[in-house]
């Protein structure tokens, strides 16, 4: 996931000031939801220098709030405390200096409820301000830009506290939440894509969410920077699945030695295999009778065998698809794949994400004859397209040009939405991106294939 966020979005208008502070009090809340059930002590741990706490995490995206609105354009603002721009500063080099990512989980001080009293200090202040002030363009889009980053740190927060669990030897549950049926899966089968040139990257609607592509494709006014521009590309014929591949077609692949067979792996995915002693995806366990438990949210539980396979990296998701004989889509044609059969515009009802409640990837159920399924939520899906600008890609002036650009190199780009992708943040143009040996997030994949005559 882009550790930061960067911003490419219509300009919002003054008027919208009541609308922000709606969206800003929910969004702020959803963030504290999500750790209210989590011990000070849960919070406090960083389980792998990948993993930040919670408390962290809490405190971060108020100091972007603090750092980026609060201080340059509220007057009288009164910062909360000097010390927390060194302390949650995450890799902002033009904002000054600060503690080390290895080491966040050595932070004892300051306490969970001084983080929670600073989250309330800088509520307060924004709110004053936003009532008070007619919103400049530059403050808009900032504010919008502070939601969706804290948006992006709600999915952080979930895969950090799951990393964070799992390594408790009682694999203790942060939630308990089953569907009343578990469903199956359909047979796998696939949709046809002619190739030619298309349009792909975000496409800008405009300022009232009318514009040609918001209906149909389910654009948003706002994107981060990366995901455009918009730009034509060239693809041949091609198929895409139509779901995700699944535990039980994974666990064929582990029980074909796919972990032991050198001649399906990168040569560096081959090297970490060995290295890490890889046998399964992350958080899978074997029981003495063959069968496989997963490390859930809601601790340790049989995997599903039709849901969708997570927690797999680029180098697990490729060999799988070598296996296989086929391949991982470009993010070109999932792209395309996703805005020609209208997969865009699967609503949170249709597509398992964070409101469902489930956190955790679920059956497909029954084939869809327009459309694609889970395209949109269960798992990020990866594809074989290396992380790096789009043609015309410019960062942008000042701290904010640091969010992605600089990350353009040695990533993978992942597509989709998740099981713990919050309301709103999903969108076809999204780019995830990911070191291609990392798997601790809501990682899956889906096969493709190149269509010959």
């Amino acid at each position: 996931m882009p550790t930061e966020p960067s911003i490419h979005a219509q300009k919002p208008r003054p008027s919208d000031n009541g609308n922000y502070m709606d969206r800003f009090a929910e969004i702020r809340g959803q963030s504290e939801a999500l750790a209210a059930g989590l011990s000070a002590e849960d919070q406090q741990v960083q389980s792998m220098p990948d993993v930040s706490p919670t408390k962290w995490h809490l405190a971060h995206v108020t100091w972007f709030f603090e750092t980026f609105i609060l201080k340059p354009h509220a007057p009288g603002y009164s910062e909360f405390d000097p010390d927390f721009n060194y302390l949650f500063n995450s890799y902002y080099e033009a904002v000054g200096p600060r503690h080390a990512r290895p080491d966040r989980g050595l932070l004892t001080r300051p306490a969970l409820d001084r983080v929670l009293a600073y989250r309330a200090h800088v509520d307060a202040a924004i709110s004053e301000f936003v009532a008070a002030e007619d919103l400049t363009d530059e403050v808009a889009a900032l504010l919008e830009l502070g939601l969706h980053h804290e948006q992006q740190h709600q999915e952080l927060i979930l895969m950090d506290i799951k990393h964070v669990l799992s390594c408790n030897p009682l694999a203790p549950a942060y939630r308990r939440k089953e569907p009343a049926g578990v469903r199956d899966t359909h047979t796998l089968d696939w949709f046809d894509v002619p190739g030619g040139t298309y349009r792909i990257g975000h496409h800008a609607a405009d300022a009232d969410g009318d514009g040609p592509d918001s209906a149909e494709d389910g654009e948003s006014a706002f994107a981060f920077d990366n995901e455009g521009p918009a730009h034509e590309a060239l693809v041949g014929d091609f198929s895409i699945a139509s779901r995700a591949v699944t535990n039980a077609e994974y666990r064929e692949f582990i029980e074909d030695a796919g972990y032991a067979r050198a001649e399906f792996w990168h040569a560096d995915g081959w090297a970490v295999v060995r290295e890490q002693n890889w046998t399964a995806p992350l958080y899978w366990q074997e029981n003495a009778d063959g069968s496989w438990d997963e490390f859930t949210f809601a601790g340790m539980c049989p995997i599903y065998p039709d849901a969708p396979v997570g927690h797999v990296s680029f180098y697990e998701a490729a060999a799988y698809a070598a296996w296989a004989g086929k391949r991982l889509p470009t993010e070109a044609e999932w792209e395309i794949a996703a805005r020609r059969f209208g997969c865009a515009n699967d609503s949170g009802s249709d597509a398992n994400r964070l409101e469902s409640g489930f956190l955790r990837p679920m059956p497909a159920g029954a084939a869809r004859a327009d459309r694609p399924s889970q395209m949109m939520g269960d798992v990020w899906e990866w594809t074989q397209s290396a992380y790096a600008p789009y043609p015309g890609f410019a960062a942008a002036a000042g701290a904010v040009g640091e969010y992605n650009g600089k990350f353009m190199v040695n990533q993978m780009v992942l597509r989709g939405a998740s099981c713990a992708t919050p309301p709103g943040h999903a969108r076809v143009s999204y780019r995830n991106f990911f070191y291609p040996h990392q798997r601790w997030a809501f990682s899956g994949f889906r096969l493709a294939d190149s269509v010959t005559a």
